[in-house]
C-alpha cells in the first residue's frame, strides 16, 4: 500500500491496523541531539486514546508508545526512529458480519475495489486507530518546534448545531477543563448535551476543530505548488472523517468586498487583520496561522441499517462494537500533531531550525 508516508525531510511512516497486533511508525530526519519528554508524549496519546471519559468510545487501549531505535540516553541519534503501540483490547468477533458486508459510508467498499482484500475488523487499516502513530509523530515536531517558539491551540468551536465562534488562543490547560474540549464553559454543556440526546438515539454526530499557531515566522512555505495553506490543507484532510478545511477568513471571504478583506500592513510589518490566515501567497507572513476544518458525523450508528453485501445482495445491518458518537474531542490531538508535521517539515525545508 502506498501513501503511508507523510512528509519531505521529517517523514513519517505508519503502519497496523485497528485489531491487529500493533500500530507503529518510523520517522526519519529528526535532527540528532534533541533532548525528548516521554511523558510528554505519553500525555498527548492519553488525550487521544479511547475511554477517556463517558463521552467517548469504551475501548480500553493504553496507547502506550515504545521507542525500538533512533533514541540514546533520551536524545535522538539522528537514526530513524521507530516507535510502536501493542492494541490489547481487540475484538474481532464484533467486526464477523462485516466478512461481505459493506458499510454505508465506510471504507469496505471502497478498499474491496481497490485491493480485492480487505480487513473488516474495526476497517483495517482505514480505521482512525491509525491516528495514534500520527500522535507520536506530531508530539515529537512539537517539542522541536517549541526551541522555536512555535506553538499550538487547538480546540472544538462546533459540535452539531452548538458552535463557540473564536479564533483567540487559549492554553491546552483550559481546554483540556472541558469535556469535549471547548474552552467555553456555556457551549460545552450545550455539546455535552447534545452529545448524550444523540447517543440515546442510537446516532451520531459531526463538529468542527479551531486551529491558531503563534511564533510562526513569515517566510515559511514553497511556491508553487507546495504553498503553506496547501501543505496544511492536505495533511489536515488525511485525517479521518475531515470534509473540509478553511485558513483564515474562509467562506466567509465570499460575502466580503476587497476593502473589506484586505490586511493593511502596520510599520511593524504585522497587520491590523488577520483575514489571511497567517499566510499570503502560500507563505507565511508572521501573523497567527488560523484554520478551521469540519468533521462528518460518525458512520457507525447504533441503528440498524440497510446494505448490500458483496454479492450486491440488499441485507439488514445491525449495530455491534463500540464507537464514539462524536469524535471531534478526541480529533484535537491528531489535528495539533498533522499541523506540527507540517511546521516543522516547512522549518527545515527553510533551513532554520537550529537546536
Amino acid at each position: 500500500m502506498s501513501g503511508s508516508t507523510f512528509g519531505k525531510l521529517f517523514q513519517l511512516t505508519t503502519f497496523g491496523e485497528s485489531h491487529g497486533a500493533a500500530l507503529g511508525g518510523i520517522i526519519q530526519g529528526c535532527p540528532p541531539n534533541v533532548t525528548l519528554d516521554f511523558e510528554q508524549i505519553q500525555a498527548v496519546l492519553n488525550r487521544r486514546r479511547p475511554g477517556q471519559s463517558a463521552l467517548v468510545s469504551p475501548r480500553n487501549e493504553g496507547d502506550v508508545v515504545e521507542f525500538l531505535s533512533g533514541i540514546y540516553h533520551g536524545k535522538t541519534t539522528g537514526t530513524p526512529i521507530g516507535f510502536i503501540l501493542r492494541n490489547h483490547d481487540q475484538r474481532p468477533e464484533d467486526y464477523e458480519q462485516l466478512n461481505t458486508a459493506y458499510r454505508p459510508s465506510h471504507a469496505d467498499f471502497t478498499y474491496d475495489k481497490k485491493y480485492g482484500i480487505r480487513d473488516p475488523r474495526g476497517g483495517g487499516r482505514s480505521s482512525a486507530r491509525e491516528t495514534v502513530c500520527r500522535v507520536v509523530a506530531g508530539a515529537i515536531a512539537e517539542q522541536l518546534l517549541a526551541h522555536v517558539g512555535i506553538t499550538f491551540s487547538t480546540y472544538v468551536d462546533q459540535i452539531g448545531s452548538c458552535r463557540f465562534n473564536s479564533t483567540d488562543f487559549f492554553s491546552m490547560a483550559h481546554i483540556d477543563q472541558s469535556l469535549v474540549r471547548c474552552p467555553d464553559s456555556i457551549t460545552t454543556e450545550q455539546m455535552v448535551d447534545l452529545i448524550e440526546q444523540t447517543r440515546a438515539q442510537g446516532n451520531t454526530l459531526g463538529g468542527a476543530i479551531r486551529g491558531v499557531i503563534h511564533g510562526v515566522p513569515a517566510g515559511l512555505g514553497e511556491p508553487v505548488f507546495d504553498k503553506l495553506h496547501a501543505e496544511l490543507g492536505k495533511a489536515l484532510l488525511s485525517i479521518n472523517a475531515v470534509k473540509g478545511v478553511e485558513f483564515g477568513s474562509g467562506f466567509d471571504a465570499i460575502e466580503m468586498t476587497g476593502s473589506m478583506h484586505n490586511d493593511s500592513f502596520t510599520e511593524d510589518f504585522n497587520t491590523t487583520t488577520n483575514h489571511s490566515g497567517g499566510i499570503q501567497g502560500g507563505i507565511s507572513n508572521g501573523m497567527p496561522i488560523t484554520y478551521r476544518l469540519a468533521f462528518k458525523p460518525v458512520a457507525t450508528i447504533m441503528q440498524t441499517q440497510t446494505t448490500i453485501n458483496s454479492e450486491g445482495e440488499r441485507i439488514s445491518l445491525a449495530p455491534r462494537g463500540r464507537h464514539d458518537v462524536c469524535v471531534v474531542p478526541r480529533a484535537v490531538p491528531i489535528v495539533q500533531a498533522m499541523a506540527a508535521l507540517v511546521l516543522l517539515d516547512a522549518y527545515l525545508l527553510n533551513k532554520r531550525l537550529s537546536l
